[in-house]
């Protein structure tokens, strides 16, 4: 009876993931979807440690540790998630993916050495899932560390070593060759060979991701997820757990499609990614603006004037703006010129911020309707009929450099066309080059305008002009 309880629970929080994943594709139903997700995950929990018996008819034990591990880790994410800034979340992203990567390697060493302890052999299948999840569980984590450390300011310079491909090749060859070994019970001591693979992962792992420029970042977040996802599918073959094999591939598969996503919204394949270096500083222009073009200030009176008596206005969102917390600012001047029949849209670009989703999920804390955000491939025909587009915090996913100089590292990248509209305005602190390290040569166009300040301070203060106006 109780076998069948299990497995019941398990049905259930499997289809609670499921449905909770689908709702987080909506902002309106995110909050409620993650909830769902957590009741599944919560109930799997419960399950396992009321019903699952081994094979010998033994229950779990041990709860005593089960139990203070789950009180240390809630109370750890409750904390890390209240105080979090919206700016921090990338990095937290990673931080905890990171955690599951490990958990899912030291699923893969605690089973390996009961296994040992044991009986000393297990069939080709049983090996082949330990040492995957092995391989993937440690990869995803040293790397996600690595990314974490980059996002945080830890890790500020990208480093390449002398024949980086030939060594990340060399150690792949290396695990591959290990892990044959292991799953084909070739050595006869197989612990320092399982051990070398463990330590040939994580190195693996930091390598992997520090070449990779701050650009990339939503893909290689996304790309490390797709891992722990695997890796935790692996976990649910080791255990013929049902709930642990779905909740595994349903990370794994949403990781893999995003990376994707990201990929074509850079018009890069993945591969160049991961070996191109790409966001590593390199300038595409000399100057802040191309060649012949003189960059203009603007001030808030201006904008506010400008924002008034226009039909239309298009914000473009960039990291700044999470940066300055000023999406709240934005939504109360958003208000403001609908009230004054202007209409408002927002251009959100796939790779804005520091993740996939980041802008989508920083105006939805300000209550900005999801129905005004607009995806590229939607909005770039619109900005010819645009009387001012409003950039806030954005740089590379406006620079026309990625369709007009060859030479830059961004060429042919999809970008926002804002330099179609009739005017532009670019809210920047400073010159500064954005994420991808390159200059931008929007700023020396005729019909742009910049705002050096804040982002919050500037956008508040025309928000006070045009409640004058």
């Amino acid at each position: 009876m109780e076998q069948y309880i299990l497995a019941i629970t398990y049905l259930v929080a499997s289809v609670l993931f499921i449905f909770g994943l689908k709702m987080l594709g909506d902002p309106k139903t995110a909050r409620n979807g993650n909830l769902l997700a957590a009741l599944g995950m919560g109930l799997a929990i419960l399950a396992t440690m009321a019903f699952h018996k081994n094979d010998a008819g033994e229950r779990i034990g041990n709860y005593g540790w089960i139990i203070g591990g789950l009180v240390v880790g809630t109370i750890a994410g409750w904390i890390s998630a209240k105080k979090v800034k919206m700016t921090a979340m990338p990095q937290m992203v990673s931080l905890f993916n990171g955690m599951g990567g490990a958990c899912a390697a030291l699923i893969s060493i605690s089973e390996y050495d009961h296994l040992m302890q044991r009986s000393g052999t297990a069939t080709v299948g049983v090996l082949l899932t330990m040492v995957a999840g092995l391989v993937i569980g440690s990869v995803s984590f040293s790397g996600s560390m690595i990314a974490f450390a980059k996002l945080q300011g830890i890790m500020k310079k990208n480093i390449r070593l002398p024949f980086y491909n030939i060594i990340n090749i060399l150690l792949m060859l290396g695990i591959v060759v290990f892990s044959a070994m292991i799953v084909a019970q070739i050595p006869a001591d197989p612990y320092p060979y399982f051990y070398g693979v463990f330590a040939l992962s994580l190195v693996y792992g930091i390598l992997f991701v520090i070449p990779i420029g701050g650009a990339d970042m939503p893909v290689v977040i996304s790309l490390l997820n797709s891992f722990t996802g695997v890796a935790a599918a692996f976990g649910g073959f080791l255990y013929d757990n049902q709930v642990m094999l779905t909740g595994g591939i349903l990370v794994g598969s949403a990781g893999t499609l995003l990376t994707i996503v990201m990929c074509r919204a850079m018009n890069r394949s993945l591969m160049n990614v991961v070996f191109g270096g790409f966001g590593s500083g390199a300038k595409s222009v000399e100057g802040s603006a191309r060649e012949g073009g003189n960059v203009k200030a603007t001030s808030v009176s201006d904008v506010a004037i400008l924002l008034n008596y226009a039909r239309k206005v298009i914000v473009v969102p960039g990291y700044g703006l999470a940066v300055a917390q000023a999406q709240h600012a934005i939504h109360e001047m958003e208000t403001i010129l609908e009230e004054k029949g202007v209409e408002v849209k927002y251009a959100i670009h796939p790779v804005a911020g520091r993740m996939p989703g980041h802008m989508n999920v920083l105006l939805a804390e300000a209550n900005v309707a999801y129905e005004k955000l607009s995806e590229m491939e939607e909005v770039n025909p619109e900005f010819p009929t645009t009387d001012v587009v409003l950039v806030v915090g954005a740089n590379d996913v406006v620079n026309p450099a990625a369709k007009s100089d060859p030479s830059s590292p961004i060429f042919g990248m999809p970008v926002l066309n804002v330099e179609e509209a009739r005017n532009v305005i670019v809210v920047k602190r400073s010159m500064n080059t954005g994420y991808a390290g390159i200059d931008n040569e929007l700023f020396g166009y005729d019909n742009c305008s910049m705002l050096f300040a804040d982002a919050k301070t500037a956008i508040t203060q025309v928000v006070s002009e045009l409640k004058n106006l």
